[in-house]
């Protein structure tokens, strides 16, 4: 679906107020580094080097299974995850459908399921709105369930300029610092818009805007792989994996989503299984360097409208985790 799809049924999965959509890009701004994000990027790492997304910690994104989250519960999805080799997993809300157990699950019910299948919370998605407003309940649930960082999918704010984004960095700088206190890391997942330009300065990528104004010791970042190579079609001048690169220690998680190319559509591609697309991950993988530590998670937005469906969702994970192994093998 497309970008803005995307983020409505996410907002309605969360039901958390959520920022519009803004963008980054490839040109200064006192001592951003858009020259770093067009750095051309190697195709294979330093002799010897490894690769610095494990193998053994693959994630997912439970949004990419939110219709059997909710139609058969955590317990039964956390089991299936656990047998297709799935280490991690990335929340995106706390609920199922309330009948199967009478009432709602708790937080701490979902911790003992996590538990009982060998399975550790790597991450949250929140509504922004739910930062402004319950950010220490929000941090309480994030250590309930063990989970090292803490982050929303919504851009870091609705107004595309320079200030706005600034404005927001500061914003982030607090929430950071709150996550930080409760030992957590508090992180932003971008989708294409953050890669746009300003409106007030075209010349200016509002993501270097936002990397540059926001403490990289309290404020990480989710790279969703295939949002930014879909930004980079859209609003061209830099490198994805060029970001990685020269902040390793800022990514420590990644959405590894596929596409088929299509440079005729709006985006440049259409999402798709992981391994059933054209994306250059090999080159990615390869160029963001051997230094920092990565955790690869998958998602796929359309999952649950995969075909054949039974399986939907749980055939396009188990399908796409091979294909996942496969690549960091």
């Amino acid at each position: 679906m497309g970008q803005f799809a995307h983020d409505f049924d996410r907002r309605g999965f969360l039901r958390a107020a959520a920022a519009g959509t803004v963008a980054i890009g490839a040109a200064t701004l006192a001592g951003a580094v858009p020259a770093a994000a067009q750095t051309p990027a190697p195709d294979a790492p330093p002799d010897g080097a490894s690769l610095s997304i494990p193998k053994d910690a693959i994630g997912i994104q439970l949004y990419s299974v939110r219709d059997k989250v909710y139609q058969l519960g955590f317990r039964v999805v956390f089991e299936e995850l656990s047998r297709m080799g799935f280490e991690e997993v990335e929340f995106a809300g706390y609920t199922q459908d309330p009948s199967i157990l009478g009432r709602q699950i708790t937080v701490q019910e979902i911790r003992t399921l996590l538990d009982d299948n060998g399975l550790r919370a790597i991450g949250s998605h929140i509504g922004i709105g739910s930062f402004r407003s319950n950010l220490q309940h929000e941090l309480d649930n994030a250590q309930v369930l063990g989970m090292p960082n803490i982050g929303t999918p919504n851009a870091p704010s609705d107004t595309p300029t320079v200030a706005g984004y600034q404005a927001a960095a500061e914003e982030f700088n607090r929430w950071g610092a709150a996550a930080s206190a409760r030992g957590l890391k508090l992180y932003q997942h971008n989708h294409s818009g953050e890669f746009a330009f300003a409106k007030d300065q075209p010349a200016v990528r509002l993501y270097d805007v936002f990397l540059q104004n926001t403490d990289p010791a309290h404020v990480y970042l989710e790279m969703d792989v295939y949002w930014a190579f879909v930004g980079q079609f859209r609003y061209p001048g830099f490198d994805p994996a060029a970001y990685v690169r020269n902040h390793p220690y800022r990514y420590p998680l990644f959405h590894m989503k596929d596409g088929k190319s299509a440079p005729n559509v709006g985006d440049g591609y259409d999402m798709t299984e992981f391994g059933a697309g054209d994306m250059p991950y090999q080159r990615f993988i390869h160029a963001i360097g051997p230094f920092g530590n990565h955790h690869g998670i998958w998602e796929q937005d359309t999952a649950p409208d995969t075909q054949p469906n039974p399986p939907g969702s749980l055939g396009a994970a188990q399908r796409s985790y091979a294909a996942l192994a496969d690549l960091l093998s």
